[in-house]
Order: C-alpha cells, then structure tokens, then sequence
C-alpha cells in the first residue's frame, strides 16, 4: 500500500446559479496577461451544449485521454514513435476558432472620432493582431441557451438517448438546463504529463497538483492535444503552456482556491483524500461498467489503523492525517458515494468530483394548460419511482458522470431525493413518518447520514467546507533559501520572466 495524499475539491450542481464570479475572480488574478486572454482555467457551461472550447469531450476529433488496446492502456493521441513524426504538425491540436479570438473595443474612437451626424462606436478588434473583427463566438456564447438548436443539439452526451426522447428535450414544456463548472482535475493518471515530450509537466507529491516548468516548457502543445478536458492552454506571446495551479499559493497560506472561495452558490468543497497509488494503474484499466468502483476503491479510509500507519511510513504527518479524517471531499466520494467523476471513461482519473444535479419534472399537456407528469398527492414519492420522469435523461447524466452506467446515476440521485423527502417531513410537517424512514432504507441511507448530507449541502461553514492541513513551507525554504530574504519574494505574478524559446 503506497499512501499518498490529493488535495480534491468537490461541486454540488444542485446549488451552482450560472453567475461565473468563479470564472471571473480567477481570470483577474491569472490570466489577465498578454497571450493568455483566451485562457479560462476555470469556465462554466450549460448543459445540454457543447462546451469551451466547443466539443471537446469530441475525443474522436481531438483525441485525448486514454484508451485500452489489448488490454493495456495507451495514449488516444499518439504511440511515442506517432508523437515524433507529430512534433511539427498535430491535427488534433484544437486551433482558435474552437476558442474564440479574444476581442476588445476601440475605446478611444469614442473621444477621438471627427464630428459626424452619427453617434460615433466603439468596434470591436482583435487583442491579438488588433484589426477590426466580426465577433462570430466567445466564452459562454452559448450561456443558458438550453434547448438551442446549434449548441444544445449537438452536445456529444446526447449520444444513445432515443431521437424522440432528444426531440422532447427542446420543446417547452421539456426544457431544460443546468450549469457545469470545470477547472483542471489534476488527475491521477495525466495523459498531459505522458504526452509532453519535454518532461514539463508534473504532479507535486504533496497535495496531487499538476503544474507546468515554463523553463522546461518547449511549446510542443502535446500536453494541449493530449488533456480530454482541454484545460491545458498556449500562450502565444510567451510560447509556454500554461494551466490552473489550483491556486496552490493560497492553499499553503490555508486559502481556499480564488474560484472557491468566491463562489456565490457555495457549491464548492475542499479537503484531502487519500489514496493507494499502487491501484492507481489497475484502477484506469478495468472495463467502463467498473470504472466508478475501481476509483472509489483506490480512495482509502482515513479511520483504518492499517492506512494511518502506511501513511505514517510514507512521511505523512498527523495534521494531514486528521484533515483528511474532516475533509468533505472525503464524505461526498467515498462515506456517501453521491460525488462522481466528470467523464472517467477517459481514464486519466480525475480527483475533481461532481455531486448530479436534480432536475425539474417533465411537463404534459392537458386541455392545452400545463401540469407535472405526477401526482401531486404524492409527488415526492412517486419522484423517487420514477426517476425517468425528470426532466434531465438519467442515461444523459450517465454519459457525464459514470461512462454509460446509468444504475450508478440513479443510485445517487435516489439518495439526494431521499434526503429531500426525509427533511422536508421532518421541518415542514413536523414530524417523519415510516414512508420516510423506508425511503430512506431503500437508497441505503440512515437517519443521522440524511441528517449529516442536509447539514453539508445547506449549512456549512466555511471551515467545514474548506478544511486545509499546514503544508510546513517553510521546512522547504529552510533547506534551499534564507526564510527571511524569501518572505520578500513571495506573491503573485513572475519572479523571472519566461522568454520564448527558453
């Protein structure tokens, strides 16, 4: 057993209301340079719809993550000997246009602009070359258009649903979005890091971050092609990769994340997991159908006496030991099984979880006015049945969140239902019934687990949603540096500027 520790975060997408303060709060402190407008490390998108950049769970196009071929796992992208006849020429690599060409006003038209009849504009031009453009997309252009016939119909995880069940989807009574918020996931398995030929990219061994060295860096962009989620990104004026650093220097300070720690909804979650390493290469090897079970099965139990002292060996120091004991991520994925990973089919074992998302009921039609296709007697209950009748298909969900396995879907959101049932009882009407009780029985919950899940969805502090452990920078500093002339150096931005070509 090789312990090892990952700092995980978890989003609940029942409570993400689409305002993009995340989105916004790390492109001010990031990307906000020259060559990185594009970048949006942090993005959130609807759902149906085709994402940023557009398609890119389309691997059949850009080839990313891996795949299994007799039985091994190997790289979608390339063989090593394919990735070097590829170096100069990589049609897998997504170009501008599945992003978007970064654009801004001309401001000073406006000021500066001779006397016309006409009020004078602002047009829009390219922050890359800086001549007037045609805005044809950007990020979120697609922003709430759920049912839309150029990006919700040609989302990829539409696949294997009947075509009348994805003609429903758009009419109105069936209409239906919600909201996916994605950073990188600092897997366990980076197809970035196999694929970059200038060993660039690695994985700190402390906390599970994936980070690029622009000093190493060649711009191969193999690590672009390479990531499924597309959340590697090329700076153009630097000739770096770069990615989310998961807000690492905050972390060390005990900070929660800038898109954590700034999101309205908070449906953001924190904490350490541990896991066995030594499953890590079974674990991304087994059949799609096990693929959730393999995962779970490699985040160990932070209680077992056998783990502690594994941990121990391996270096690992009590005060991470006891975050990992408190941390939510580990409540969400491993005590309650409600936290699935986006896309695991791509096998590149993502520690960024995702808890699905309740839909409303499906509306029909009676005597041309609108009603729930349920009984409103027992709505609840009969939910719980009938989990088809939301509107959100169970099998588009599965394409998300479980490779296809669509018994995994309805195995959470028959307990987030049940908890539902079971807390509106108990503090609408004042008391919980049996019918309750067994509701919960029957999705494979207690009443102190509904009541511990009620409590980390809707009260949390911010302490318990956040739990960091004290990462001992300074036992580091001390071997390499003088702590004090440190402490001057350390902030945000560039201590050494990269240089192209370096």
């Amino acid at each position: 057993m090789d312990v090892r520790t990952h700092m995980s975060m978890v989003f609940h997408l029942d409570k993400c209301i689409g305002c993009h303060t995340c989105s916004v709060a790390c492109k001010n402190i990031w990307t906000d340079r020259k060559g990185a407008e594009y970048m949006w490390w942090n993005n959130v998108e609807t759902r149906p719809g085709t994402g940023y950049p557009t398609q890119w769970e389309n691997q059949e196009h850009f080839r990313g993550g891996w795949e299994m071929k007799k039985g091994k796992l190997n790289l979608k992208l390339h063989t090593r000997l394919e990735g070097l006849f590829k170096l100069f020429y990589n049609p897998s690599l997504p170009g501008l246009r599945d992003y978007y060409e970064p654009f801004t006003f001309d401001y000073k038209n406006l000021f500066n602009s001779p006397k016309k009849d006409v009020q004078p504009i602002a047009e829009p031009i390219s922050m890359i070359t800086g001549d007037p453009i045609d805005i044809e997309t950007g990020p979120n252009w697609d922003d709430d258009l759920g049912g839309s016939n150029i990006y919700a119909k040609n989302d990829p995880n539409l696949e294997g649903l009947p075509q009348e069940v994805r003609e429903q989807m758009n009419e109105l009574e069936r209409l239906v979005f919600n909201y996916l918020p994605r950073i990188c996931n600092h897997c366990l398995n980076p197809a970035c890091v196999a694929a970059c030929p200038s060993g660039a990219i690695y994985k700190r061994d402390e906390d599970g971050v994936v980070l690029v060295n622009e000093n190493d860096c060649r711009a191969w962009r193999m690590c672009v092609a390479a990531c499924p989620y597309k959340k590697v990104y090329y700076n153009w004026n630097t000739g770096k990769s770069e990615k989310c650093i998961l807000c690492f220097p905050r972390m060390e300070t005990g900070q929660a994340p800038a898109c954590a720690h700034s999101c309205v909804g908070r449906i953001r979650y924190m904490g350490v997991l541990l896991y066995d390493a030594d499953q890590i290469p079974h674990a991304a090897n087994v059949p799609d159908d096990e693929l959730i079970a393999a995962h779970r099965e490699m985040i160990l139990d932070p209680f077992d006496p056998k783990v502690i002292a594994a941990a121990k060996e391996n270096g690992i120091g009590d005060d991470w030991i006891e975050s990992a004991q408190n941390s939510p991520a580990y409540k969400f994925v491993k005590e309650w099984e409600i936290a699935l990973p986006l896309h695991p089919e791509f096998r590149t074992m993502v520690m960024m979880y995702y808890i699905p998302p309740l839909s409303p009921v499906v509306s029909v039609t009676e005597r041309s006015l609108f009603r729930l296709d349920l009984m409103q007697e027992d709505y609840d209950f009969e939910l719980f049945d009938r989990l088809d009748a939301a509107r959100l298909p169970i099998k588009y969900l599965a394409n998300l969140f479980s490779a296809g396995d669509e018994g995994t879907i309805r195995t959470v959101l028959r307990k987030l239902l049940a908890v539902r049932i079971y807390m509106r009882r108990k503090t609408v009407h004042g008391k919980v019934d049996s019918i309750s009780r067994k509701t919960l029985a029957e999705a494979g919950l207690t009443e102190e687990q509904a009541i511990d899940m009620y409590k980390m969805t809707t009260l949390p502090k911010m302490e318990e949603r956040f739990v960091f452990p004290n990462y001992h920078r300074e036992m580091s500093i001390e071997a390499m540096l003088d702590p004090l002339t440190h402490k001057g150096e350390v902030g945000l931005g560039y201590i050494q500027q990269p240089k192209r070509g370096e």
